[in-house]
Parts: structure tokens; sequence; C-alpha cells
């Protein structure tokens, strides 16, 4: 399994939006070969912080994910959004 953890600060003015972009990233992200999982996660002391949790059952499956129609899209959408680079990371699993 392949974890990533990305970090994400978002413009207050834009968090809506982003949630909006993100949702629709999700609805097609856990339709893909190899995803475990895809959380999206917002802080509820910074509402602007948001934590995307993405697992994949390989390395291959990860990096598809990046090549996918639904995820360029995201990407180009959200970016003038983010207040900061959105940070990605991966982690290694010990369990399960």
């Amino acid at each position: 399994m392949v974890v990533a953890i990305v970090e994400v600060h978002v413009k207050p003015e834009h968090i809506d939006q982003f949630i909006a972009a993100t949702i629709e990233n999700h609805r097609d992200s856990v339709l893909e070969p190899g995803n475990m999982r895809f959380d999206v996660l917002q802080d509820p002391r910074d509402p602007s912080l948001f934590l995307l949790y993405e697992a994949y059952d390989s390395a291959e499956s990860a990096a598809a994910h990046k090549n996918t129609p639904h995820y360029a899209k995201w990407r180009d959408t959200v970016a003038p959004w983010m207040a900061a680079p959105r940070k990605g990371t991966p982690y290694r699993v010990l369990c399960p």
C-alpha cells in the first residue's frame, strides 16, 4: 500500500469553491483501479487548511492517479486558490 498526505492551504475567500472542486475530484478518484482510500479533511480550528489522505494498492496506481483527467482538472482549477503551494508527503504504512 502507498499512502500520501497532501497538505493544502486555501485562501479564505476560495474555501467553498475548493471544497466543491475537491469533492468532484474525490468522486472520480475513488473509482480508479488501485485506489483504496481518498479522504478529504478540513481542520476545524483553521478552515483554510485541508489534508487529502490518499491510499493506493501500489506505486503504479498512485502514479496513474496523477495522469487522470479529473486530477488534471482539479490541479489546474484549485491552483490559484491556494495560499501556498500544496505539499504532498509519502508515508510508509506500518499497520494494517
